[in-house]
């Protein structure tokens, strides 16, 4: 006697149901005995199972990159990377790829701490010379029109050791003051246009919101009108603490400091409003005992980031690779020479190449074990070409501390230790 076709079904579906439980007791049993496992390496991962994923990731723990405390403006000269300090952290540009900087390597610059800012509680101003002054909240700003762009930002003492006595130091200590991120905010114009700035308005006050109570006049040129930001977004999330969360001026292709972080206020005016920053600081001092103010765009530069200060190599081939940029748009040609600037060689250009953004070369290169002295030098799309440190002193001496671009030497010694040197 056959079963009825539901006493049938009612088997199978018991039958399948049990199955189903007990995949889902060992489903759910698994995550548990993983969270309990050490997060000690296998020597067979295949045969261990894997740890769980967290709510916010994090890097491998084999991956040791690392800011670090430079040589850099404020901090006395010769600091290395192993001294932190309390002025800067240099980004580990020797460790890094392709030229996105991670957000938690991005150098940090203050001039008096961090501070810790609600988001529901800030509030940023717009006065002076408007026809509507007024105050937007974060979340006011977030709902404008939003425009995403990758760039370089750059602190105008980065590389400043050398217009010093060349120092055995890695590429972080003398490069480090400068990263590369996606920046998402409103722009400046819409801002501007909301508020109906008035005809004589030529100059913009940015007031940040840290203890330093930090401030720069901006000039309102043809270029800041058309790419300034007030981003709260890098590289796909909110900006870092250290990068001026909740709010910061972004300024393609100008110096770091103009860049105001902790954003508060923006008052529009007719002069430059000649801060503290930009007279007793952020000038440059030339032999013949001027100051040049508003260097504000920072020049053509390039450097090789592998092989470079403090590395140890072996005879064979490597590529040799760097990072190049400008201020004033694309980069549109990288040389790179081996002995010492008698002979160049074109070096790849690693897509994309953006404006005012880092934009990675590469040259393959057999080291045959006798010494030699690794250099790059960049050309811009304006037709700018980096200098040599020779010419970039003849112009600006020796007592500066700012926006020094020259060609940077690394010397390769026969047993494969590298240093930093004038060539």
């Amino acid at each position: 006697m056959h079963d009825a076709p539901n006493e049938i079904d009612r088997r199978r579906f018991l039958k399948r149901s049990a199955s189903v439980i007990a995949f889902g007791a060992t489903t759910f049993a698994l995550p548990v005995a993983k969270a309990q496992e050490s997060s000690t390496p296998s020597d067979d991962p295949m045969r261990v199972p894997g740890s769980l994923p967290r709510p916010y990731g994090e890097r491998s723990p084999f991956e040791k990159q690392q800011r670090l405390g430079g040589a850099g403006p404020g901090a006395p000269h010769g600091w290395g990377t192993n001294t932190p300090n309390n002025f800067n952290s240099g980004t580990p540009i020797q460790d890094l790829h392709g030229i996105v900087t991670p957000s938690a390597l991005h150098f940090e610059r203050h001039h008096n701490g961090v501070p810790a800012i609600d988001p529901d509680h800030h509030r940023l101003l717009i006065h002076g010379l408007v026809n509507r002054p007024l105050i937007f909240t974060v979340k006011e700003l977030q709902r404008l029109p939003s425009v995403s762009r990758i760039a370089f930002l750059e602190c105008s003492g980065n590389t400043w050791d050398g217009w010093r006595d060349a120092q055995d130091v890695t590429v972080q200590d003398l490069y480090g003051l400068m990263s590369t991120s996606e920046w998402t905010g409103v722009k400046l114009s819409t801002l501007l246009e909301t508020v109906g700035v008035r005809r004589e308005a030529t100059w913009m006050l940015a007031e940040g919101s840290d203890a330093a109570g930090l401030d720069r006049s901006v000039p309102l040129t043809e270029d800041v009108l058309n790419e300034a930001m007030i981003c709260y977004g890098q590289n796909g999330e909110a900006l870092r603490p250290e990068q001026g969360y909740p709010l910061r001026l972004f300024l393609p292709g100008f110096e770091g400091n103009i860049n105001v972080k902790w954003l508060r206020r923006l008052k529009l005016g007719s002069a430059p409003f000649m801060t503290r920053w930009e007279t007793a600081k952020y000038t440059e001092l030339l032999p013949d005992g001027k100051a040049y103010q508003f260097t504000l765009v920072m020049e053509a530069k390039s450097v090789i980031t592998y092989p470079s200060g403090q590395q140890q190599i072996q005879p064979g081939v490597h590529e040799i690779s760097g990072l190049a940029w400008s201020g004033r748009g694309r980069v549109t040609k990288v040389e790179v020479s081996v002995d010492g600037g008698r002979t160049w060689q074109g070096a790849r250009l690693q897509e994309p190449v953006l404006p005012k953004c880092h934009t990675r070369f590469g040259l393959p290169w057999r080291w045959n074990g006798q010494e030699a002295i690794l250099q790059s030098r960049c050309v811009d799309e304006t037709g700018y070409s980096q200098p040599t440190r020779q010419d970039l002193v003849k112009v600006r001496g020796t007592n500066s501390v700012y926006h020094y671009n020259a060609i940077q030497s690394w010397r390769i010694e026969p047993n494969g230790r590298i240093r930093n040197i004038y060539a």
